[in-house]
């Protein structure tokens, strides 16, 4: 090998060692920002570091995450969802009004509560796939009924007491096993199932392919009416294991409930690394996402930051999401030819 071939070898390499260094910075950039979030709070608040504030944050988290898991298929999808918050208070009142207006018991109200969430996906579906509206046009509108059902079940008052006469309710947001609160092992077994139609079934394929191409889905002979209607339910569903949840740990239903989190669901997912444009993510990116969301607002709720800069700093956080998203495509369609190039002139070579 010549002293010019040895050299071009040598830049083939460092072109694509480099052009994978920038890819995988990309890809995990997520995971790099929990680390730097937690390194940082650790540091400034001597309490950070502790079982008791992490029990409290893995039950923020779980909320959190379990919103991302169900979200994380419809935006994988190519579509969206701005219903779910108001799902999450529709859903903690339907079982707050189970409870203290009729003879039924625990079991009935959470039944009807996961029934309510299901339902509400399966229009949103019905909207987008036989009527033909725009996803975001269609859970938006299902974002105001869901919440004006929730604000009419009470007339927009609280439903109060509500483990008072229920006792048991409690620990479906309260209870733990195994030092492991509730809402965790809730999010393992989502988490789980989740994972495994994502990597290992057709249905978990046939997401991807839809996200990624729907026409070309559709000549391939998958279902996509169908497919997408079932995101849009598994969406629904997961909003509402939230709203009981939350209706449980109060031991109240507020109609008010769950304002603004389809904000924050939709920051995990794009956070971790699902293009909005659908076709490309994962699931455990977005899990990765809803932490660096539940530990960036525990942390600044333990350093007494104001709720209104709070605020501020979520969008900037969804802004910059979207931004670093709309950056890893432009860099791959970039880096991607030259990463096939080095090793075509390292082929040639050899």
């Amino acid at each position: 090998m010549t002293a010019s071939t040895a050299f071009v070898s040598q830049t083939a390499r460092f072109n694509r060692s480099s052009a994978r260094t920038v890819l995988l910075l990309l890809q995990l950039r997520a995971a790099l920002v929990l680390v730097m979030l937690l390194v940082i709070f650790a540091s400034v608040i001597p309490s950070y570091l502790t079982f008791t504030n992490f029990s409290i944050l893995s039950k923020h988290i779980a909320v959190a995450a379990i919103l991302a898991v169900g979200t994380s298929f419809v935006i994988l999808a190519a579509g969206i969802d701005l219903s779910i918050g108001s799902v999450v208070g529709l859903s903690g009142m339907v079982v707050g009004f189970v409870l203290l207006h009729s003879s039924f018991g625990v079991a009935v109200a959470v039944l009807a509560a996961l029934l309510t969430g299901i339902s509400v996906g399966a229009i949103n579906g019905w909207l987008i796939t036989a009527a033909g509206v725009a996803p975001f046009i269609a859970t938006l509108g299902t974002l105001y009924i869901a919440r004006g059902a929730a604000l009419l079940l009470s007339g927009g008052k609280t439903f109060p007491n509500l483990a008072a006469l229920h006792p048991f309710f409690a620990s479906i947001g309260q209870g733990a096993s195994l030092g492991i609160s509730a809402p965790v092992w809730m999010l393992a077994v989502l988490f789980g199932l989740s994972l495994l139609v994502a990597t290992r079934m057709p249905l978990g394929r046939h997401i991807y392919a839809i996200g990624g191409n729907e026409r070309a889905a559709r000549l391939a002979g998958i279902p996509v009416a169908r497919v997408k209607l079932i995101t849009y339910v598994f969406s629904g569903f997961c909003a509402a294991v939230v709203g009981l949840v939350i209706a449980s740990q109060l031991e109240a239903a507020h109609p008010a409930t769950g304002e603004s989190f389809e904000l924050n669901a939709i920051a995990a997912v794009v956070l971790g690394g699902t293009s909005l444009m659908g076709g490309r993510g994962s699931i455990v990116n977005s899990l990765i996402g809803a932490c660096v969301i539940g530990v960036l607002a525990d942390g600044l709720v333990m350093l007494g930051v104001s709720e209104f800069w709070q605020m501020v700093i979520k969008g900037l956080v969804i802004v910059l999401a979207v931004a670093m998203d709309q950056l890893q495509q432009r860099l791959q369609a970039r880096l991607l030819p030259l990463l096939n190039a080095s090793e075509a002139a390292e082929a040639v070579i050899a």
